[in-house]
C-alpha cells in the first residue's frame, strides 16, 4: 500500500458520533469506515443516503457526500443518484422503522431493477429517536409505549422479505460483531447490482427485551461451506426463529438496470444515450 493510500480516518467527518453510550450502532459505522478503507472509495464520488432515526445520522459522521432525506424515502432517493450518476459509489442508510414502515414498499422496486448500491438497513426493532414505540420489526412478546400490554402484530421477517423480493446480494451481521461486519460491507459495496444487508442492531437506551446478552445467545455464523447460490436454503435460514444466522446469506450476478439502460439506448440506435432523448422535454 502506498503512502497516499486512504485510511480508516480518512472517511471520519468532523462531527463525533452522538448515538447513547452503548448503542449499537457503533459496532457498525467503525467496521464501515474500515470497509471504505479497505476499498479505498474516494469521498468525493462516494454519496451516503439517509432516512429518518438513528441511523438516519450516518452521513453526518462520515467524510463523503451525503443526503439526509425524509422518512421512509432514502432508497428512491439513492437509486436516482446512481441511475443518473452510475459513476459514483452509493449507500443507502435506514433502520427498521424507517426502511421496513413507511419505506418498506420502495424495497421491491429497487430489488427488481437491481440498481448498483448498498442498502444498510440498522434494525434495533424499536423507534428508538422518538423513545420507544413498537417498530415493523417488534416480536408480539414485547411491551412498549404503544404496546404496553405486549404486541397484537406478526413482525416481518426483514432477510425473507430481501429473498422473496429477489435482492440480487443478501447478507445478515451483528453489531455486536463488528469484525464480521466489514467483510460483509467490502462484499457488498464490491457487488454489481443492489446489495442489501440487515443488521440487527440492539437499543440499549429503548429496547430493554432484545439485549447484546439476548442477542449473543442465537447468533451464529453460516457454515464456512454455505451455498450463497441457494435461494431456496437461505430463505429455510430465513426461517429459523431459534438462531439468528450471520453472513453472505445469498447473491446472483445478474444485469443491473444501468446495463439494461445501456443496452436499450444501443438497440435504439438513433439517440447519442439517454440525456439527449431527455434533453428533447426540457
Amino acid at each position: 500500500m502506498s503512502d497516499t493510500a486512504l485510511k480508516v480516518a480518512d472517511f471520519k467527518s468532523d462531527l463525533k458520533p452522538i448515538w447513547c453510550s452503548g448503542c449499537g450502532d457503533f459496532g457498525v459505522i467503525t467496521p464501515f469506515y474500515q470497509a471504505l478503507a479497505e476499498i479505498q472509495a474516494v469521498p468525493k464520488e462516494t454519496v451516503i443516503v439517509s432516512g429518518i432515526g438513528c441511523s438516519g445520522r450516518f452521513p453526518y459522521f462520515c467524510n463523503t457526500y451525503g443526503f439526509h432525506g425524509v422518512h421512509g424515502r432514502a432508497l428512491p432517493t439513492a437509486a436516482g443518484v446512481k441511475i443518473s450518476r452510475p459513476d459514483l459509489k452509493v449507500i443507502a442508510v435506514g433502520g427498521d422503522g424507517d426502511g421496513l414502515g413507511i419505506g418498506g414498499g420502495h424495497i421491491a422496486h429497487v430489488a427488481r431493477k437491481n440498481v448498483d448500491m448498498t442498502y444498510i438497513l440498522i434494525d434495533n426493532s424499536i423507534y428508538g429517536l422518538t423513545k420507544g414505540q413498537s417498530s415493523p420489526t417488534s416480536p408480539i412478546s414485547m411491551t412498549s409505549k404503544t404496546a404496553p400490554h405486549t404486541g397484537i402484530e406478526e413482525p416481518l421477517n426483514p432477510l425473507l422479505m430481501f429473498l422473496s423480493y429477489h435482492a440480487s446480494f443478501v447478507a445478515r451481521g451483528y453489531s455486536g460483531k463488528p469484525k464480521n461486519l466489514k467483510q460483509l460491507f467490502v462484499d457488498a459495496m464490491n457487488h454489481k447490482g443492489f446489495s442489501i444487508l440487515h443488521i440487527f442492531s440492539p437499543c440499549v437506551s429503548m429496547n430493554k427485551q432484545i439485549t447484546f446478552k439476548t442477542m449473543n445467545e442465537i447468533v451464529k455464523p453460516l457454515p464456512d461451506d454455505w451455498d450463497t447460490s441457494n435461494r431456496l436454503a437461505a430463505m429455510e435460514k430465513a426461517l429459523d426463529e431459534d438462531t439468528f444466522w450471520t453472513g453472505l446469506v445469498y447473491q446472483d450476478e445478474r444485469p443491473t438496470i444501468n446495463d439494461r439502460l445501456d443496452s436499450l439506448e444501443e438497440k435504439l440506435g438513433r439517440y447519442d444515450g439517454l440525456s439527449e432523448l431527455l434533453g428533447q422535454y426540457k
